[in-house]
């Protein structure tokens, strides 16, 4: 019989993965860690595996510790695809043994990067002990779509004119959560892709998504990506641009040939994760024309903002030489 930790079970996939470990007869109890426990490794003691599912680079650290201290065998840890990064020299699709390139912008694929390196040192410090790393490309569900997939449409809704879209990958909750019990049960080694098999085409995820897509010049589209997240008012914090300029789909055959088959495409995992847009019943000449419109008055306004920030700074800046006083230097 099995104990497990279980770190990161409040969310949507955390609650799949402890209803598949409640159902295995080989485990024997489930132990849940969520936050900073100060008695961490009591917490652990008995455990033979651990699963973390969230966490910072200390947070994964401590557990990492707490784990060799029991004597834990099998680790799986939950890490994402966006850390191969998303750069126009990507091979369609990307292998495991594609290096770690993370968007040095995108704090979430930095860090993700960062503690696979961790898991990755204390694998080679702890021979015989089994270190599943699992890069799931973009997590979805009809509960839960995830600040990822939000973010990569709220990014995707103004980008430069340019390449066309790039091809992506979703993958549904329920297929990742077995990947994950699968990891453990099969005492899985290395880092592991998780998608569904092939991708969606660029074209093909525009019209799934229902919305015009508005081109501007990449400067302009840098800017408003910035002015949305830094004032609340989209979710896709300005390291996600690149992730709709450039691919990063990955394969899935080391996964499948450790016995994972998902049971979700794609397309199907997309449509279970997004909610049908406004405009989704806009005939496409429509589309064309809101498309076009949308861009001259987003052009107009990005162009007049940035005019007007200028100005406010210039006012500032003779303000305080007029009045001979230097402005406080910044931390």
């Amino acid at each position: 019989m099995s104990t497990i930790v279980l770190s990161g079970s409040n969310d949507a996939l955390g609650r799949r993965v402890r209803a598949l470990l409640d159902a295995d007869e080989t485990v024997d109890r489930v132990v849940t860690v969520d936050g900073d426990l100060p008695d961490l490794k009591a917490r652990l003691e008995g455990a033979t595996a651990l699963i973390q599912l969230a966490g910072d680079v200390e947070g994964t650290r401590a557990l990492l510790d707490a784990a060799a201290a029991i004597g834990t065998t099998a680790v799986v840890l939950l890490s994402s695809a966006t850390v191969y990064g998303a750069w126009p020299s990507n091979p369609v699709p990307l292998t495991e043994d594609a290096p770690l390139r993370p968007n040095a912008d995108l704090e979430f694929a930095v860090r993700a990067a960062e503690r696979e390196r961790l898991a990755v040192e204390w694998r080679a410090d702890h021979p015989g002990v089994s270190v599943a790393i699992l890069r799931p490309a973009v997590p979805v569900a009809e509960d839960e779509s995830g600040w990822l997939a939000r973010g990569l449409r709220a990014a995707a809704a103004v980008r430069p004119a340019g390449p066309d879209d790039p091809p992506a990958q979703y993958v549904h909750l329920d297929d990742l959560a077995a990947a994950i019990v699968l990891a453990w049960r099969s005492r899985l080694d290395g880092p592991f892709n998780v998608a569904p098999d092939g991708w969606i085409p660029g074209e093909q995820l525009r019209a799934l998504a229902g919305t015009p897509r508005v081109r501007v010049p990449g400067p302009i589209a840098r800017v408003l990506t910035w002015a949305g997240w830094h004032f609340g008012l989209a979710p896709a914090p300005p390291g996600l641009l690149a992730y709709t300029i450039h691919p990063w789909v990955v394969a899935n055959d080391r996964l499948k040939a450790a016995g994972w088959s998902p049971q979700s495409s794609n397309e199907e995992a997309y449509v279970a994760g997004h909610r049908p847009a406004p405009w989704a019943t806009v005939s496409p000449k429509r589309r064309q024309e809101l498309a076009l419109g949308g861009t001259a008055a987003v052009g107009v306004g990005a162009v007049a903002g940035v005019v007007a920030l200028v100005r406010r700074l210039q006012r500032r800046s003779a303000g305080g030489v007029s009045s001979g006083r230097a402005r406080p230097a910044s931390r």
